[in-house]
Order: structure tokens, then sequence, then C-alpha cells
């Protein structure tokens, strides 16, 4: 490597160190600084001004998790498409318009399609109501009548 490659890296380097430098000594002086005084109050959950009642570990409705992760796929997919919105210009003046098109209209199309296996498959509904089919119904009646 010549020096050159290495001076242009050289303020990457300085930035890395004074960043570095700067979080060391914003700790070290808060550690230094700040009140040490344990007391059960504060090792104490604190939730929304409300004391603690019953166990920390409790059970929330997995649809909470499948809404709120086809919530952001959505919203990664609206950001994604500024930057093509940015640039469409620059594409259509070198004639790359349709691919630019194209290629988001896949993106698009993919993107509905799995909306609506979503939908289909009943997992945007909050409360989803459970009906059983002959044959599960048969078998339920047979497990009754066994016991």
């Amino acid at each position: 490597m010549t020096s050159y490659t290495l001076d242009v890296y050289m303020p990457v380097i300085i930035l890395m160190a004074l960043a570095v430098g700067l979080v060391v000594v914003a700790v070290f002086v808060a550690q230094v600084l700040r009140p040490f005084k344990p007391s059960a109050l504060k090792e104490q959950a604190y939730e929304c001004g409300e004391d603690p009642v019953g166990t920390a570990w409790s059970n929330f409705n997995v649809r909470f998790y499948v809404v709120s992760l086809v919530f952001i796929v959505f919203d990664v997919e609206g950001a994604l498409m500024f930057p093509v919105a940015a640039i469409f210009r620059k594409f259509v003046a070198i004639g790359e318009g349709a691919v630019l098109v194209g290629s988001l209209l896949v993106f698009i199309s993919v993107l509905v399609f799995g909306i609506i296996y979503c939908w289909s498959k009943g997992d945007l509904d909050w409360v989803r109501s459970f009906q059983l089919s002959e044959d599960q119904v048969n078998q339920l009646k047979g497990i009754e009548e066994k016991a």
C-alpha cells in the first residue's frame, strides 16, 4: 500500500477514534458523577406508574405479532419506494425507465400477493372464529363417545 491510499482513510479513522473516545469519556464522567444509592424502591419494576402485580411472564395473543410483522413488511416496502421515485427521471433520461417501472411492478405484485395470502389465511383477523369441518366434528364426537 502506498501512503496515498492510507491518507484517504485517515479522516475516517480519526472520526472513529473521536467517536469512541467521546463515548468512553461520557461513560466515565457519568460513572464518577452519578449518585449510587440503591434501594428496594429503585430496584422495583416500573410500569406506567402502577405497582407490579403478578408475575412478569404473561401470555400475549400471537395475532399481535403477526399483524405487527405484516405492518413492518409494508412499512419497509413504502420506505423502499422513495429512492426509486427519486431516481426515476434519471432512468427515463438514459432510456431505462421501463426497466425501473417493471422491477417496481414486480416488487409491488409480490407484496400484493403476500397481503392477499395473509388475508385469505385469516392472519389479519384480530378475532378469528374457528369453524370445524364435518370430519373434525365427527372426530370430536367419536372422542366424546369413547370417554
